[in-house]
């Protein structure tokens, strides 16, 4: 199977800037309507966890929207959700046992381009550990795409992606399937904005920036945008610098990109005192341990 990776490692800067944008949750105000109505459903339905339905729902929600795991590939999230949810008092009370993981773990463990393609190769040479993942995810994929139509864009982005074209190669640095991805960008046609969608499947984010970016731009040119940990990150692990989308204030966040994050970077006045504040209030929308 070829790299689909190789086509970041390929890219060529045409500006001076680079900027990754995530979509989930950052470009769309689509992170609540996936999780609730298609992830976590299909989370109960195929690991028969409708003993223990409303403890699943919320171990779910916690690790995909309210927690430091925000935004986690769909993978290790299920692994975590399993984890969390097998530990509550009210779940060992009625006895239900738990989707077995170990075989994700292991799966997990060597692979780095965690997606559809390369869990069907998995599932394909006899790892019959990870039919049941596959299932799950093939069901969570069918809804998404059922379900998720006309969440458009947050407010000022598409005026945002227009100001940073001129200055700043755009690309889309997500974890979601590549599928959905190019769907959801061109039915609100934005993808015209961006010079590639990268997906789960080309890899980590951090590998996404790593190839695209790093060492091609200086590392005060380039910027992650992105609304959960793991794209700060991937921001820090190659050396760049990162604007947060605070989840639950994201239209604020849009705004003071707009009126004057942006100019900062394109000045060089955004790194050091007024990234760190950006961060340390980011920092704490997000909890790392469950109320419960």
């Amino acid at each position: 199977m070829s790299d689909p990776a190789q086509l970041l490692r390929d890219f060529k800067p045409s500006k001076e800037f680079f900027i990754g944008i995530d979509s989930d949750g950052c470009i769309f105000d689509s992170m609540e309507i996936k999780h609730k109505e298609c992830f976590a459903p299909m989370f109960i339905k195929h690991f028969h966890l409708q003993p223990v339905s409303k403890y699943a729902r919320e171990a779910w929600e916690f690790v995909n929207l309210y927690s430091k795991d925000r935004g986690a590939n769909r993978f290790p999230a299920l692994a975590k959700a399993v984890k969390l949810l097998g530990a509550r008092p009210q779940v060992k009370a009625r006895g239900v046992s738990m989707p077995e993981t170990g075989a994700l773990e292991e799966w997990m463990k060597r692979e780095t381009k965690l997606g559809n393609a390369t869990l069907n190769a998995e599932v394909g040479r006899g790892n019959t550990g990870l039919a049941q993942v596959k299932t799950w995810s093939d069901a969570v994929n069918r809804a998404v795409e059922d379900i998720v139509h006309g969440v458009p864009p947050f407010p000022l982005v598409r005026e945002t992606l227009t100001r940073l074209n001129q200055s700043a190669d755009a690309m889309c640095i997500s974890q979601t399937p590549a599928d959905a991805l190019k769907r959801e960008w061109s039915e609100h046609k934005i993808d015209g904005f961006v010079k590639m969608i990268a997906g789960q499947e080309m890899g980590t984010k951090t590998e996404h920036l790593k190839f695209a970016a790093a060492g091609k731009y200086a590392p005060t040119k380039i910027l992650m945008i992105g609304d959960a940990p793991g794209d700060h990150k991937a921001a820090k692990a190659n050396n760049a610098l990162f604007f947060p989308i605070n989840p639950g204030k994201e239209e604020a966040s849009w705004e003071r990109l707009f009126n004057e994050a942006l100019d900062r970077f394109f000045k060089g006045t955004y790194a050091g005192d007024y990234e760190a504040a950006l961060v340390r209030e980011f920092d704490a929308c997000l909890p790392e341990t469950p109320a419960w």
